[in-house]
């Protein structure tokens, strides 16, 4: 905690490119289908790392949801334990190989059946998930309070920081390169309209030589 932040960025360095870039944190709303996004990088989250306290956790594997769980609630253990505010606290989520399936919307869930495919389970009801297990979730009708922080809108919204890894993002494009095999060539132009808002791609060059 003590370490300066510029120590604190070096050491998410040695494990992303930092390379970060794509939608910035606002509209939060579920998505119903493709929107435009931009496929050009985006460096000003690094200007966000400004708290007393930060940390990075790591979410290689779907696990019904990944690591935003252990993310969100070491924040609300800091905040009980010193008594600070959430703008004290950086909390940074790298989501990376198995698990980028965390950063697309509910309609890419559906049109690729991700929930089936990777044996997701609705951390609720235990079934197969049908949607995004940690997306806006605006589909329930009542979100418990316990449940809350564990998704992605309300992550960012508390200013948590969402680093979609960039090299394993292009598992999403493939997917829809296999699904549209017709318009093969835009399949990364579309695959990026499913992303989800707030979540930040980056590269992670030496993440991925040792996947």
């Amino acid at each position: 905690m003590a370490n300066s932040r510029r120590d604190f960025l070096g050491r998410i360095a040695a494990g992303a490119a930092l390379v970060g870039g794509g939608v910035s944190p606002g509209g939060l709303a579920a998505q119903p289908g493709p929107r435009p996004v931009s496929d050009r990088f985006d460096m000003s989250w690094i200007d966000r790392i400004n708290g007393k306290f930060r940390a990075v956790f790591d979410s290689p594997k779907l696990s019904d949801g990944g690591e935003i769980w252990r993310a969100g609630t070491w924040r609300n253990q800091i905040l009980e334990v010193y008594g600070v505010k959430d703008p004290d606290v950086n909390v940074v989520l790298v989501i990376r190989h198995a698990g980028i399936p965390l950063v697309m919307n509910d309609a890419f869930w559906a049109r690729h059946q991700i929930g089936k495919k990777r044996k997701v389970k609705d951390p609720m009801t235990g079934k197969t998930a049908e949607h995004n297990p940690i997306g806006p979730n605006d589909w329930r009708k009542e979100v418990p309070t316990w449940m809350a922080d564990t998704l992605i809108p309300r992550f960012v919204e508390r200013g948590g920081i969402v680093l979609a890894c960039n090299f394993a993002f292009g598992m999403m494009v493939h997917l829809e390169s296999q699904l549209d095999k017709e318009h093969a060539k835009e399949a990364r132009e579309r695959a990026l309209t499913y992303l989800l808002p707030g979540a930040q791609r980056a590269g992670c060059h030496l993440f991925a030589a040792g996947e």
